[in-house]
């Protein structure tokens, strides 16, 4: 699908901010979410987690907030429809949230959220 303009995007990833697990919401800390046309690295990547797990957090006071990623022009080109794009956002949030709390690819594949 071609992608939605950035403000449209932003309200998707805002959605899908809003419905994230209470159990996972309730894990945020010190973390920010920004949406940008892509990843000039990695074109394809669709999200990046950027920062010190709460697993690893050992000495952290003072840190500048960590940071989430989520990229538009990818997500878009990936969805064949707009549902799937909601569905794709929800699933890229839940996945980079899932590495703020600790958990690594694998077992986010497993658990479905890949």
């Amino acid at each position: 699908m071609q992608p939605v303009t950035p403000a449209e995007f932003e309200g998707l990833v805002a959605d899908a901010l809003d419905s994230l697990p209470p159990e996972l919401a309730a894990q945020f800390s010190n973390v920010v979410v920004v949406v940008e046309d892509e990843n000039d690295e990695e074109p394809d990547l669709l999200g990046l987690y950027e920062g010190v797990a709460l697993t690893e957090r050992e000495h952290y006071s003072g840190a500048l907030p960590d940071r989430i990623s989520l990229y538009r022009i990818p997500l878009c080109l990936m969805a064949e429809d707009l549902d799937h794009l909601v569905e794709e956002i929800a699933v890229t949030v839940v996945h980079e949230f899932g590495h703020h709390v600790g958990i690594d690819d694998d077992r986010l594949h497993e658990l479905g959220w890949a």
